[in-house]
C-alpha cells in the first residue's frame, strides 16, 4: 500500500500549509515512529515551513508597499 499522495507547498495557501505543519510537528513529537518516517515528515515541515515564510515574506512587502503608497500620497496631498 502506496502512501498517500500530499499536495506540492507551493499550491497550498498560508492557512493550509501552517495546519499540516502542525500536523507534522505533532506527529514528530509523539514519536514511536520510524528513521526513514521521522525524516519524511522532516523534509516535508521544512518545505511547508518554507511556504509559510514565502506568504508572510510577501505579505510584509504588500504592507511596506501600501504604506509607502500612502505616504506618497499624503505628501502630494500636502504640496497642492
Amino acid at each position: 500500500m502506496s502512501a498517500p499522495e500530499t499536495p506540492d507547498p507551493a499550491a497550498l495557501s498560508y492557512e493550509e500549509a501552517r495546519d499540516e505543519l502542525v500536523q507534522v510537528v505533532g506527529k514528530l513529537e509523539q514519536g514511536g515512529i520510524t528513521l526513514e518516517e521521522s525524516l519524511r515528515l522532516w523534509e516535508r515541515g521544512e518545505a511547508l515551513a518554507a511556504r509559510c515564510e514565502e506568504w508572510l515574506i510577501g505579505a510584509k512587502q504588500r504592507l511596506e508597499a501600501a504604506r509607502t503608497d500612502a505616504a506618497a500620497a499624503a505628501k502630494n496631498g500636502d504640496d497642492a
